[in-house]
């Protein structure tokens, strides 16, 4: 299946100094949040990707059209002529569409910008471009597929360092408790689509909550609820403790990857 990334975001909250990297460029370990993203949809067999591009459009095409396989790769270098030995790839199969969505341009909007890339696919993934997770997606895709819906979104618990404060109309405090105790549930992105999206997509809105809002009438929107690892990449704090992670070499997102991953 195809799959549209929104890769228009500033990242204002992420930047240090003056960093204008956008967002999906900002770097975890030696690759960037896309690339992670990306490397997630490309381990279960889809790497037929359009990136539906923004701010720093620029950034990201450079960055594939110079793409260098040695930085997460093993390899021989041949010290006499200089030639190099891959032992494996990344993006070698990948079949990557740029294309540019607009500054100010909505997620609803991007995704009716990319339509006729995706409108002739019986469904199609889309995802925001500073997610991370290992949600299971081959269940996720046939779930959705032995359904109605037109849209299937993942459905997280709330994260947040923040705790709930139950109280009576005095100010008296009679329990405090988790924020993810709260039975209350996020959009985890990680969508699986079919072309019906289109139908319920205007100029000037946005898929969440305008689109969205006119199908659940109709119960066209379906929530797969996953309470695993998954992790939305917002501030300069969510990125340091990712880069952390990375160091640490505790990665739950990198599937592909034996040495970070789950199956180290």
């Amino acid at each position: 299946m195809k799959v549209v990334l929104f890769c228009g975001g500033l990242g204002m909250r992420m930047r240090e100094g003056a960093s204008n990297v956008p967002k999906p460029m900002a770097l975890i370990g030696d690759r960037p949040l896309l690339w992670h993203v990306m490397r997630y949809y490309a381990h279960f067999g889809h790497t037929d990707f359009i990136l539906a591009l923004g701010y720093g459009a620029a950034v990201v095409k450079d960055y594939f059209l110079h793409y260098d396989e040695t930085l997460s790769n093993d390899f021989t270098l041949n010290g006499s002529d200089r030639d190099v030995q891959l032992f494996s790839t990344d993006i070698t199969g990948w079949n990557i569409t740029f294309i540019d969505t607009g500054l100010k341009a909505s997620i609803g909007e991007r995704l009716m910008r990319v339509r006729k890339y995706v409108e002739d696919e019986p469904m199609f993934l889309a995802n925001y471009a500073d997610t991370l997770t290992d949600a299971p997606l081959p269940e996720m895709v046939e779930r959705f597929r032995d359904s109605e819906a037109t849209v299937s979104m993942l459905a997280v618990p709330p994260v947040s360092t923040h705790h709930v404060v139950e109280m009576d109309a005095d100010g008296s405090v009679s329990r405090v408790r988790d924020f993810r105790e709260l039975m209350t549930w996020e959009n985890g992105g990680y969508f699986i689509l079919r072309p019906g999206i289109f139908d319920v997509l205007r100029e000037g809105e946005d898929m969440v909550p305008h689109a969205f809002d006119r199908l659940i009438p109709e119960r066209r929107l379906m929530a797969q609820q996953y309470d695993g690892f998954w992790r939305a990449v917002d501030t300069f704090k969510d990125r340091a403790e990712m880069e952390e992670a990375y160091n640490s070499g505790t990665c739950p997102w990198m599937l592909w990857d034996t040495m970070r991953g789950p199956a180290s």
